[in-house]
């Protein structure tokens, strides 16, 4: 069975969503997050970066979300929300299963600079233009396809959710608003059941049982 490292109002909640939405048995083990708002000493021991999420498949500790989700979903889910390689859509799946990284790194940049009260300079600009162009693409594609890879809800769209629905909420503010194709998006993907049930479990909101 495998056991979810789960961090506090972290991206491992993505892998709680991942198990509802396969119907997978799971072990949650919680870690708080300290006052300073970083990870325990005890997760540091999982991972020397201390990066959620963190799962446990036998004597295998595996991190970095693209590499679990894929590896869940190929072992154990028979290959359900992942396109094959032959589909039509799979340079499109590809591609948006390695969309959150990039917008998200943006988005940090952006809260720690009007946190700390400047611009930055350079780096600030050119990450908010690559940010800026990045959800730009985003809302462009959802204004022709309903999910990421098209149709059908993926992998893509599971990794992409924390950039698109918990980031703008814990930023205190939806940085995403002039969007109206991601907006939509947004809203259709929490309509999920598997979803709604991840975040009541291991979401920013949720607490340790």
């Amino acid at each position: 069975m495998i056991t979810i490292y789960h961090l506090g109002v972290s991206q491992s909640d993505r892998v709680v969503w991942l198990m509802e939405e396969l119907g997978l048995p799971y072990d949650l083990v919680w870690y708080d997050r300290n006052e300073e708002g970083i990870a325990p000493p005890e997760y540091l021991a999982l991972h020397p970066a201390a990066m959620a999420p963190v799962i446990r498949d036998g004597d295998r500790l595996l991190a970095e979300s693209v590499a679990i989700v894929q590896y869940i979903a190929h072992r154990y889910g028979g290959g359900r929300l992942t396109v094959a390689p032959d589909d039509e859509n799979y340079a499109d799946y590809l591609y948006w299963l390695e969309f959150n990284n990039n917008a998200q790194c943006g988005m940090f940049i952006k809260g720690a600079l009007k946190a700390a009260g400047h611009d930055g300079g350079l780096i600030g600009m050119v990450s908010q233009r690559r940010t800026d162009g990045l959800f730009q693409q985003m809302d462009d594609h959802l204004a022709t396809w309903p999910y990421l890879a098209g149709e059908e809800f993926t992998l893509a769209d599971l990794m992409s959710a924390f950039a698109v629905v918990t980031v703008p909420e814990l930023s205190g503010g939806n940085m995403l608003a002039s969007y109206t194709n991601i907006q939509r998006y947004g809203e259709r993907v929490t309509q999920r059941s598997a979803w709604q049930r991840a975040m009541a479990i291991a979401g920013p909101k949720a607490k340790r049982p």
